[in-house]
Protein backbone atom coordinates (compact mmCIF):
# COMPACT_ATOMS: atom_id res chain seq x y z
CA UNK A 1 0.00 0.00 0.00
CA UNK A 2 1.44 3.43 -0.84
CA UNK A 3 1.85 5.84 1.82
CA UNK A 4 -0.99 9.10 1.20
CA UNK A 5 1.86 11.19 1.53
CA UNK A 6 4.90 9.00 -0.37
CA UNK A 7 6.86 11.27 -2.96
CA UNK A 8 5.19 10.03 -5.96
CA UNK A 9 1.87 10.59 -5.23
CA UNK A 10 2.05 14.42 -3.65
CA UNK A 11 4.07 14.51 -6.98
CA UNK A 12 1.38 13.20 -8.87
CA UNK A 13 -1.33 15.71 -6.83
CA UNK A 14 0.81 18.64 -7.23
CA UNK A 15 1.31 18.33 -11.01
CA UNK A 16 -2.64 17.59 -11.94
CA UNK A 17 -2.92 20.62 -9.70
CA UNK A 18 -0.74 22.66 -11.42
CA UNK A 19 -2.93 21.67 -14.95
CA UNK A 20 -5.86 22.56 -13.18
CA UNK A 21 -5.57 25.97 -12.51
CA UNK A 22 -3.37 26.58 -15.53
CA UNK A 23 -6.50 25.95 -17.22
CA UNK A 24 -8.61 27.58 -15.07
CA UNK A 25 -6.84 30.65 -16.34
CA UNK A 26 -6.61 29.88 -19.24
CA UNK A 27 -3.38 30.00 -19.48
CA UNK A 28 -1.00 28.38 -22.36
CA UNK A 29 2.14 26.39 -21.05
CA UNK A 30 4.30 29.28 -22.33
CA UNK A 31 2.39 31.73 -20.29
CA UNK A 32 2.27 29.67 -17.19
CA UNK A 33 6.60 29.10 -18.19
CA UNK A 34 6.83 33.22 -18.32
CA UNK A 35 5.28 33.56 -15.22
CA UNK A 36 7.34 31.03 -13.10
CA UNK A 37 10.60 32.08 -14.86
CA UNK A 38 10.86 28.22 -15.36
CA UNK A 39 11.37 26.54 -19.82
CA UNK A 40 8.45 25.79 -21.75
CA UNK A 41 9.93 22.32 -21.64
CA UNK A 42 9.72 21.93 -17.99
CA UNK A 43 6.10 23.00 -17.53
CA UNK A 44 4.99 20.60 -20.06
CA UNK A 45 6.86 17.79 -19.03
CA UNK A 46 5.21 18.69 -15.21
CA UNK A 47 2.03 17.92 -16.46
CA UNK A 48 2.91 15.20 -18.78
CA UNK A 49 1.64 12.43 -16.40
CA UNK A 50 4.12 9.76 -18.51
CA UNK A 51 7.12 11.16 -17.52
CA UNK A 52 8.44 11.01 -13.80
CA UNK A 53 9.10 14.35 -12.33
CA UNK A 54 8.95 16.01 -8.96
CA UNK A 55 8.78 19.90 -8.41
CA UNK A 56 10.96 20.93 -5.48
CA UNK A 57 9.47 22.67 -3.02
CA UNK A 58 10.55 26.11 -3.99
CA UNK A 59 9.44 25.24 -7.95
CA UNK A 60 5.73 24.44 -6.19
CA UNK A 61 5.74 28.25 -4.87
CA UNK A 62 6.50 29.29 -7.59
CA UNK A 63 3.46 27.93 -9.90
CA UNK A 64 1.40 28.84 -6.54
CA UNK A 65 2.54 32.33 -6.58
CA UNK A 66 1.99 32.51 -10.95
CA UNK A 67 -1.62 31.08 -10.27
CA UNK A 68 -1.85 33.38 -7.91
CA UNK A 69 -3.08 30.56 -5.20
CA UNK A 70 -1.95 29.38 -1.81
CA UNK A 71 -0.07 26.94 -2.05
CA UNK A 72 -1.95 24.59 -0.51
CA UNK A 73 -4.29 24.39 -3.10
CA UNK A 74 -1.83 22.57 -4.80
CA UNK A 75 -1.82 20.08 -2.25
CA UNK A 76 -5.63 19.26 -2.48
CA UNK A 77 -5.97 15.81 -3.31
CA UNK A 78 -7.94 15.54 -6.77
CA UNK A 79 -10.82 13.27 -7.25
CA UNK A 80 -10.85 11.03 -9.79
Amino acid sequence: MTSRYSKERLSLIVRKNIRKYRLMRKYTLQELADLTGLTHGYVRDLECFSIEKTPLLETVGKFADALEIDIRQLFDDIKE
